[in-house]
């Protein structure tokens, strides 16, 4: 796999029409500088906004993958998407005048060819690979969707289809080596549907730039002269239209017996880059579609941004310690004697976090809180919990840099039993609702694995004083 990142070296244009909407669009993809990411920009609306490709702005996955913001909506990038990442481009600007990309003939090639010819050039940054290093694995039990990435040193992708149809049957396909086998194997490979899909894809207003030259309509039923006719005008088609043997319509042909399960992992291929990071990982799939990929997708760009979050803050690595005391003071503004957690052993980005504080008879408090009976306030042990708290609310973004956290409200406090010299808190602090700037937790303390106090807090974030 490639060790830099790179772009492509000059801009090269595209035309045609999109597949779902039926609107003329030209594409154009342009070099763009290190860690720029890919992004589409709507050069045909006013201020010609951009929209990185990622799954935080994903807004419909009805029959294709669809990002946008505001107004600035880009349809069916899946193909586009798959021909970048095949072709291992990490930096790409994609100027677009239409809606939706031109869909070609349903492939990712006319993608890659044009990207071939502007050719490639690497850059000084290195790639930002994201190593999996643990299972990661989505199901839909009622769509029989089952997803999993598993570690491994490459980016490896099986995909296996069954839908029950005696023309498509049940379909297994691989790639194992990106750089080998994508353009060759599976760029080419073209979208498809069903014979019965046709008529309610219309009818939901898709596939209005849908034919049988951009995509393969899969035989399943058969259909009467009359109802033949009407299938025609409906696809645009002037001929004549025949119940192919091939199991295709019209007899297309196939340029592989499992092309409808390669293209498949090309729609995977494609929706994965939206996590916005080359993958290290063996990615298994079965009976995948674009919700599920996105879902999936969701699922891994937060171990991401967590993995990300981390390696900002904890520079030595630790066994069993996700942020030691020194990541901790560059994370939160206090210091002793108000710091009251010693390190994190779990995070789980916007949902848990788990904390430990060694509570010992040096501790300030103890001098007078009670001398010959030390025992640890019950509102510094809130507070332990607010602080482990603070530290959940990170997002990897540059927005929390010279904020504070000030809390809001403390709701059902309890105090279960007394924490003395000796004894080791475990902080649990669990998301409970996250919007804009304010939040809600629910924190619990344990010693020996006995809940010792817990509360609800509402928190608000806040800009630092002196902040700029």
């Amino acid at each position: 796999m490639l060790a830099q990142q790179r772009t492509i070296k000059k801009l090269v244009t595209m035309s045609g029409v999109g597949l779902h909407t039926g609107t003329q669009c030209t594409m154009t993809f342009k070099p763009a500088p290190e860690d720029f990411g890919i992004r589409f920009r709507r050069v045909d609306i006013g201020g010609k906004p951009e929209v990185p490709a990622d799954v935080d702005h994903v807004i419909d996955v009805s029959r294709g993958t669809t990002i946008g913001i505001g107004e600035a909506n880009v349809h069916t990038v899946e193909h586009v998407l798959a021909a970048i990442a095949g072709l291992q481009i990490d930096n790409i600007l994609i100027d677009l005048e239409g809606i939706e990309p031109p869909i070609g003939d349903g492939s990712a090639k006319p993608y890659v060819d044009a990207l071939l010819h502007a050719g490639f050039e690497a850059q000084d940054a290195p790639k930002d690979y994201l190593v999996i290093d643990q299972t990661i694995s989505y199901k839909n039990e009622e769509k029989g969707v089952e997803i999993v990435a598993l570690p491994t040193d490459d980016f490896r992708v099986t995909v296996m289809v069954d839908y029950n149809n005696p023309a498509l049957g049940s379909q297994h396909t691989g790639l194992f080596d990106l750089e080998k086998e994508f353009v060759n194997e599976f760029s080419m490979c073209r979208t498809f549907c069903f014979l019965h899909e046709v008529e309610q894809l219309r009818d939901a207003g898709l596939i209005k730039g849908g034919n049988i030259d951009n995509a393969i309509v899969i035989v399943d039923r058969d259909l009467s002269k009359s109802e033949l006719k009407d299938l025609a005008g409906k696809l645009g088609i002037k001929d004549s239209v025949i119940l192919g043997s091939t199991g295709a319509l019209n007899n297309k042909q196939l340029h592989f017996k499992n092309e409808p399960a390669r293209h498949k992992l090309l729609d995977l291929i494609g929706d994965l880059a939206l996590i916005g990071v080359p993958l290290k990982a063996q990615i298994l799939a079965a009976r995948p579609g674009h919700a599920s990929n996105v879902e999936f997708a969701k699922k891994v760009r937060k171990l991401y941004q967590q993995k990300k979050i981390i390696k900002k803050y904890q520079h030595v690595k630790k066994e069993g310690v996700v942020f030691d005391v020194n990541a901790l003071q560059r994370i939160l503004p206090h210091r002793y004697p108000f710091l009251l957690v010693d390190k994190i052993i779990d995070f789980q980005l916007n949902e848990k976090i788990v904390g430990v504080k060694n509570v010992s008879l040096g501790e300030a408090f103890f001098q007078g809180h009670f001398p010959g009976a030390p025992v640890m306030p019950g509102v510094l042990i809130l507070e332990g919990l607010a602080q482990t708290g603070g530290i959940l609310l990170l997002d990897g973004s540059d927005r929390q840099e010279g904020k504070l956290v000030m809390f809001m409200s403390i709701n059902n406090a309890k105090f279960r039993k007394p924490v003395v010299p000796g004894d080791q808190l475990v902080y649990e602090v669990t998301m409970m609702y996250r919007k804009a700037k304010v939040c809600q937790i629910m924190g619990r303390a344990f010693v020996d694995g006995a809940l010792v106090a817990e509360a609800e807090m509402m928190a608000s974030i806040v800009d630092r004083p002196g902040a700029m």
